[in-house]
């Protein structure tokens, strides 16, 4: 990303600039209202189990919507649980995927089975979906089929594709302020946040212990400074810049991505012996807007045209385990001139179904309630260009992505300042090349939280990247939740973890070996239950 040099030297100064945590009204979302504290009804755990995750249980929470109101009108949260079995126990650990809008429930059932049994058996593992998403209810769903192909292309390179795609946007807004005008002003991160406070009341327990990918570190951190004296433990993978949310972070997510683009365009150089797209990664570069510029034309399969392509690719910059597929579809389009396995991809990584609708909703519904955002479509229009005449790979589509927000039926919060001088030791994880939270995130959060320890991932490009077959990096993991221990180093960070090779085309020996290891370590499941956009 442009200028992820400078954080390592800037954070203490952005840090001092951050926005206070005072809201800009005092309803739902504020860090600052006062709260009732009610008796909280324990969860009724009922078995729920799968063939991959068999001791997972299920029960649901009421919650108030509005927690000023605590005796107002109730929602409620769907939980899972993966219960200790060990006679040390250290009391809940609470997990999350990010998103916002990423379901919780699985990744319980995921954690308790990828961390050493030894640590798992100590906790009882909660996983949950956050208001409004998945199982909780009521579940938002704006406008369903929002994604379905073939959209407007993302390049609003004419008047009529910009208004195409401007008319899009208000539309979601519109659907989602007419459909959920009594939910939308209190689905945001403070009020997630208080939800969570909810759950540990339920369980019985004084204080928790915490797990959060991507988004789910913002609100952990978020939690952490509300409620700082209930933090036992807290595990923050991949992480936002807070300083940043969320406008501001979404156009800095243009520049990684891009950079990310550009290291698998890289890898399928590397490998013109299987893909035989050339050996020069910016000719390659080349064929691929080539062959964005002739799906925009004639949408493959009339279903990936060149917005549905950028879906299908950006997931290859949040786990490069995708990169064996993506190359191979990209190179039969290119060299054989044969649709089926872009068309394959596409709805293997791209397609949005009625989960990933929620999902969307959810996304939209806090980001845009969460921050302010440029209501003037200028200044959108402005900062977009600038930043696709550098970084074109993702900056439309996400511009795109975000664009509700422009035109949202809400009033906006302030964002958290999550600078914490009250918590026990706290462990970070950060790839150095991540591109949807990119590395300043993590050190701009390490000077936040006072006694963090980071650890880094030198020349990762995962997001997500504990449980996904680093040993290095889950020696620290496991570590800390067994007692407490940090790594202390001198440097920006506290540890220095080496990355995962590279995959290997899957007609060579290493690539069996990689599959093998993927499998084992849990990977690629990790990235599915993390999604994209995360």
């Amino acid at each position: 990303m442009k200028k992820r040099a400078a954080a390592l030297c800037g954070a203490a100064a952005v840090l001092a600039g951050m926005i206070t945590s005072i809201p800009a009204d005092a309803s739902a979302g504020s860090a600052t209202a006062p709260r009732t504290t009610l008796t909280t009804a324990k969860p009724t755990w009922k078995k729920c189990g799968t063939s991959k995750y068999p001791t997972l249980q299920c029960a649901s929470l009421k919650v108030p919507l509005d927690h000023s109101k605590p005796h107002g009108r109730q929602i409620t949260l769907a939980l899972s649980r993966v219960p200790h079995t060990a006679k040390t126990y250290q009391g809940p650990l609470l997990v999350n995927p990010g998103g916002p809008g990423g379901s919780g429930l699985s990744l319980a059932g995921f954690v308790a089975s990828s961390l050493p049994k030894a640590v798992a058996a100590q906790y009882d593992i909660i996983g949950f979906d956050p208001r409004g998403v998945g199982a909780s209810k009521p579940a938002l769903d704006c406008r369903p089929g929002y994604f379905n192909p073939v959209r407007p292309d993302s390049v609003p390179s004419t008047p009529a594709i910009e208004k195409a795609n401007l008319a899009r946007a208000k539309a979601f807004a519109k659907a989602c302020g007419k459909k959920y005008a009594d939910l939308l002003p209190y689905i945001d991160t403070v009020s997630a946040v208080r939800d969570m406070d909810s759950i540990r009341a339920a369980l019985g327990a004084k204080k928790i212990n915490y797990f959060g990918y991507s988004y789910g570190t913002y609100l952990g951190a978020v939690y952490a400074k509300l409620y700082p004296q209930r933090v036992r433990r807290l595990v923050l993978d991949s992480i936002v810049d807070p300083s940043g949310v969320w406008y501001e972070d979404n156009i800095g997510q243009d520049y990684a991505f891009n950079d990310r683009h550009q290291a698998f365009m890289a890898w399928v150089a590397k490998h013109d012996a299987t893909y035989k797209l050339g050996t020069d990664p910016a000719k390659v570069e080349a064929k691929w807007y080539a062959m964005r510029g002739a799906l925009a034309k004639n949408p493959a399969g009339k279903k990936v045209g060149a917005s549905e392509l950028e879906d299908t690719f950006i997931p290859g910059g949040y786990y490069n385990g995708y990169w064996p597929s993506l190359a191979e579809a990209f190179a039969a389009y290119v060299n054989d001139k044969k649709t089926a396995p872009l068309v394959a991809a596409y709805e293997n990584l791209g397609a949005i179904d009625a989960s990933g609708d929620n999902g969307y909703s959810i996304y939209t519904a806090v980001q845009c309630r969460d921050a302010s955002w440029p209501r003037d479509w200028n200044q959108w229009r402005k900062d977009n260009w600038a930043v696709y005449d550098k970084a074109p790979f993702m900056a439309w589509s996400n511009a795109w992505y975000n664009a509700p927000c422009a035109f949202w039926p809400t009033k906006t919060l302030r964002p958290v300042n999550i600078a914490n001088k009250a918590l026990p030791p706290t462990l970070l994880f950060q790839a150095t090349n991540d591109a949807a939270t990119p590395y300043q995130g993590g050190v701009t959060v390490h000077h936040a939280l006072r006694g963090s320890s980071l650890v880094v991932e030198q020349g990762g490009g995962n997001h997500g990247i504990t449980l996904s077959g680093n040993a290095c990096l889950d020696k620290y993991l496991a570590a800390y939740l067994t007692n407490g221990k940090v790594p202390h180093g001198s440097g920006v960070a506290d540890a220095v973890c080496k990355k995962l090779p590279d995959p290997e085309p899957p007609s060579t020996k290493a690539a069996l070996s990689t599959a093998s290891d993927g499998a084992a370590t849990g990977g690629a499941t990790l990235h599915k239950l993390l999604g994209s956009r995360g």
